[in-house]
């Protein structure tokens, strides 16, 4: 017997229709790329987003035409969320971090028809346009008077300009498109990740429950993480979906910046990559500043340290929720939240919880498998393939790419190895491809890198194994020390050996001046590989 209940299909626009009626005043901000900070409500977002929908079907922009952006946070990326993917094409946001060659193979793979970008790519897309035979129009996303010199290309605020506000979303299915992520593409090219309608929806949703961004039409959110990440792990969707206000950095992620939107806006809820908040709170520490309406921070794209943790809670007066995903999981995978019984945690033990990777949501199913393809248990000790499935995890990659990655009984392996206790808390120890086995025993480079980022002179940290005779791999430790601070390597080493076991302290710590750093945050382990494979000798 089928339920008697009204079908309405889960899309995007629904979202701002909803922000728009309910929430009509809640300011997003935006520091522009041309200088100024911009406001306005989500009904003013949602009238452009609409003018902007009619300007693409003028262009001819069809369903399932991919339009790309090269773009920053800011408003205009924000009205795009909405209004290419309410006409049911595909917003294809490319990393502006990746390599040309990269850019052009994203945007020749994915046969963009329309690139909008800001102008701190205008010289960029000129020279890159002539070699992506697809893209038939190009748009400044900027006003007349910052129009810069791109042959052909329109601009956005004459697009706004030409259109009137009143429109009507068309029927969409909610499993169609909606827009289109490339990973970072560390090893190989990147692989396109299609995401939809109803599983957008759904994942912002998620996003929002208590046990896990906690989001509420109190909050004001500021996303650390570009929009281009991972659709900024989905706040620009979650944020309307409950009226919070929204605060868009612009391209402006450095300490300063962040630290002066985040007072001047009243953020409540911050969001980014360990090394946005390794400068934030160097600033801080810098200026005798402090951040007083913060109630959490979210930390992703790469593990954080204790020392990392404690710091933001110390110098935010919040709490710090780790969280892990991948751009195939939408990117929301786990969160670490506590469960009622650790209420009464002391500060070290909670913060040796908050080193997990967190508990799954509804929404996401893990399993642990190990060599011999069996499930490993829930003992916070048997590691193996972290695998993943969800309705808003990919169930293949664009174009079916990268195939071998999705099992034959539905799942996604992640390419993480991984942990998960009693409790459901997950833990990575390692990428499969950067983990260190020594001896025929693996070592954790988390572990590691947390261990000498408990030092205070230590900013950052890079664990990974060289060559060795007689063990196959050893430990080399890489670390920046934080302005102002020194230390010496022998020391650095004699701080890990007191926290972890006697076999893993590394043969060598480095003390460099900066570390490879990837177009999402993450440092580059296989660069680093790559260099030290030519110039540092065996040791025995």
């Amino acid at each position: 017997m089928l339920a008697l209940m009204m079908d309405r299909p889960l899309t995007l626009p629904s979202i701002l229709e909803h922000a728009a009626l309910y929430h009509p005043d809640r300011k997003v901000v935006t520091r522009t790329v041309e200088g100024p900070i911009h406001r306005y409500g989500y009904a003013d977002s949602l009238g452009r987003a609409k003018q902007m929908a009619k300007a693409l079907l003028a262009m001819g922009v069809k369903p399932g035409d991919r339009v790309a952006t090269l773009a920053w946070s800011t408003h205009r990326h924000f009205e795009l969320y909405f209004a290419v993917t309410g006409i049911g094409a595909v917003l294809h946001t490319i990393n502006p971090r990746l390599h040309d060659d990269q850019i052009v193979w994203v945007a020749r793979h994915a046969e963009d028809g329309v690139l909008f970008f800001d102008i701190t790519f205008a010289d960029q897309v000129a020279a890159l346009a002539p070699r992506i035979p697809s893209v038939r129009k190009l748009v400044a996303m900027t006003d007349r008077a910052h129009a810069p010199e791109v042959p052909g290309a329109l601009v956005y605020e004459d697009l706004i300009a030409s259109e009137t506000p009143e429109f009507e979303w068309p029927a969409i299915d909610e499993r169609q498109a909606s827009g289109l992520c490339y990973t970072s593409g560390t090893t190989g090219n990147p692989k396109g990740v299609l995401y939809g309608h109803r599983s957008t929806v759904l994942h912002a949703l998620a996003l929002a429950l208590p046990d896990a961004f906690d989001l509420s039409a109190r909050d004001v959110v500021l996303p650390c993480a570009q929009m281009y990440h991972a659709n900024a792990w989905c706040t620009p969707y979650a944020a309307p979906l409950v009226g919070a206000g929204l605060v868009l950095p612009g391209r402006q992620l450095d300490g300063p910046s962040i630290c002066e939107l985040a007072v001047n806006e009243g953020a409540t809820f911050l969001l980014g990559v360990p090394t946005i908040w390794v400068g934030v709170l160097d600033h801080l520490d810098q200026t005798g500043g402090r951040l007083t309406t913060v109630r959490n921070v979210a930390i992703g794209g790469s593990a954080p340290t204790a020392a990392l943790i404690d710091r933001v809670e110390e110098k935010l007066g919040a709490t710090v929720r780790q969280i892990w995903g991948m751009t195939e999981m939408s990117p929301l995978g786990v969160i670490n939240t506590p469960l009622p019984h650790h209420a009464g945690e002391d500060r070290a033990a909670a913060t040796q919880r908050k080193l997990k990777q967190g508990r799954g949501l509804w929404g996401v199913d893990l399993r642990i498998m190990g060599d011999d393809g069996r499930e490993q248990p829930r003992d916070g000790r048997s590691a193996g393939a972290l695998q993943v499935r969800g309705p808003w995890t990919a169930s293949a990659y664009f174009k079916q790419d990268g195939a071998a990655a999705f099992t034959a009984d539905g799942w996604f392996d992640t390419g993480d190895i991984a942990t998960i206790d009693a409790e459901g808390y997950l833990r990575l120890t390692d990428r499969a491809k950067d983990v260190i086995k020594s001896g025929g025993e693996w070592i954790s480079t988390l572990d590691l890198e947390d261990a000498v980022c408990s030092h205070p002179a230590v900013a950052m940290a890079a664990a990974v194994g060289v060559p060795h005779p007689k063990w196959d791999e050893r430990p080399l430790l890489l670390v920046t020390l934080r302005p102002g601070h020194t230390a010496e390597p022998e020391a650095l080493k004699v701080h890990v050996a007191e926290r972890v076991a006697k076999w893993w302290v590394p043969d060598e710590v480095r003390i460099v001046d900066a570390l490879p750093i990837g177009p999402t945050g993450k440092v580059l382990k296989r660069e680093l590989r790559e260099t030290l494979a030519s110039s540092t000798p065996a040791t025995s």
